[in-house]
C-alpha cells in the first residue's frame, strides 16, 4: 500500500440534520468521486480530518474514503456548546446523519481514539449501515468504570477535576502563525512521536485564522475539555449489540482502550477482536500507518 498513488483529498461541506443540531459538516475525500464512498474515518479528541491525510492518502489508489471534521473541530459549521454534556451521543448522532445524508451502500467505519468510540456507537445504533469496524487504541473505560460513569450522579465536578481536563482547559488556544504552533508542538509532549509531516497536517487543518492576523485553535479547549468529561455512554453495551467485525488495534503503553485479556473478550464479544501493537503509544496511527491502512484496507475489499 505505501507505493499506492498519492492523490490530493476534495474538500467539501455536507449538510446533516442531527438530533445533536444541523449544520454542515466538513469533510476530506481521498479516491475516486464516482465510487460510492467505502471508508469513514473519524479523527480523535481535539485532532481534526487533515491530521490523517499521510495515513489516508494511499488508500485513494483503490478506495474512496471520507475523512469527517467532528462538531466543534476542523472547519466543521456544527455548534459547540459543551454545556452540561455527559456523553458522546450527540457526535454519534452526527455521524448517524452523515451515513443516513450519503444513503449507499454500507461503509468501514475506522477512527482514533474517540473517533473509534463513537464509530463503535454508531455501528451498533445502525447496523445496517456499517460493514465493518477498524478502531485504532479507542477509548474504552474498564466495565464497572464505565458503568460508574453512565450514572446520573457523576457527572459535573467529579469529571471535571480529571487531569485530561484541567490539561485541555489550560491549553494554549491563540499563536501568532501556524508556524509558530508547529514550532512549538514539534518534538514535545504528546507529539513527541509524531512524524513531522502528519504534525504539519495537525497544524493545517486545525487552527483558523483570526482578523488580527493571529491564528486560533479551531476545536476550542472547553469543547476537547468536555469531550474528556462526557463519558457517560456506554460502549461496552455496543459491542454486544455488533453485528459486523470489528478489529481493535491497542497500544502497547499508555492504552486507553482498557478491555482486559483480548481472548476473554473475544470469547465475550464474538465480533471483536484485538491485537496489541508492539511498541506504540495512543498515537499508534502516527507511528504505524503502515499497519493501520493496511487494516483498513483488508476490512474494506
Amino acid at each position: 500500500m505505501d507505493a499506492a498513488v498519492f492523490r490530493e483529498p476534495r474538500r467539501r461541506f455536507i449538510p446533516i440534520a442531527s438530533r445533536a443540531g444541523a449544520g454542515d459538516m466538513a469533510v476530506l475525500e481521498f479516491g475516486p468521486a464516482q465510487r460510492a464512498v467505502d471508508v469513514v474515518f473519524v479523527h480523535a479528541n481535539g485532532f481534526n480530518a487533515q491530521t490523517y491525510r499521510a495515513l489516508l492518502a494511499p488508500l485513494s489508489a483503490g478506495l474512496r474514503v471520507m475523512a469527517v471534521d467532528q462538531r466543534g473541530h476542523g472547519s466543521s459549521r456544527l455548534k459547540a456548546d459543551p454545556a452540561g454534556r455527559r456523553n458522546w451521543l450527540d457526535l454519534r448522532d452526527d455521524l448517524l446523519a452523515l451515513l443516513k445524508t450519503l444513503d449507499q451502500a454500507p461503509v468501514v467505519l475506522a477512527g482514533h481514539s474517540m473517533g473509534g468510540t463513537v464509530s463503535l456507537l454508531a455501528a451498533a445504533a445502525a447496523p445496517e449501515a456499517v460493514s465493518g469496524l477498524v478502531l485504532l487504541d479507542p477509548v474504552i473505560m474498564p466495565r464497572a468504570m464505565a458503568l460508574y460513569a453512565h450514572l446520573p450522579w457523576t457527572s459535573g465536578a467529579l469529571w471535571n477535576r480529571l487531569p485530561m481536563v484541567r490539561g485541555a482547559l489550560r491549553r494554549r488556544s491563540v499563536f501568532d502563525s501556524r508556524e509558530a504552533a508547529f514550532t512549538a508542538y514539534r518534538g514535545r509532549g504528546a507529539f513527541k512521536t509524531w512524524p513531522e509531516t502528519m504534525l504539519a497536517d495537525y497544524v493545517g487543518g486545525g487552527f483558523v485564522d483570526r482578523e488580527d492576523g493571529k491564528v486560533e485553535l479551531a476545536c476550542a479547549p472547553a469543547w476537547e475539555a468536555s469531550n474528556y468529561a462526557a463519558q457517560a455512554h456506554d460502549p461496552w453495551k455496543a459491542m454486544s449489540r455488533l453485528r459486523v467485525p470489528a478489529r481493535i488495534l491497542r497500544a502497547e503503553t499508555g492504552s486507553t482502550c482498557r478491555v482486559g485479556d483480548a481472548q476473554a473478550l473475544h470469547r465475550r464479544y464474538p465480533k471483536v477482536t484485538v491485537e496489541t501493537v508492539p511498541g506504540s503509544t495512543h498515537f499508534l496511527p502516527m507511528e504505524r500507518p503502515d499497519l493501520v491502512r493496511e487494516a483498513i484496507f483488508e476490512m474494506a475489499t
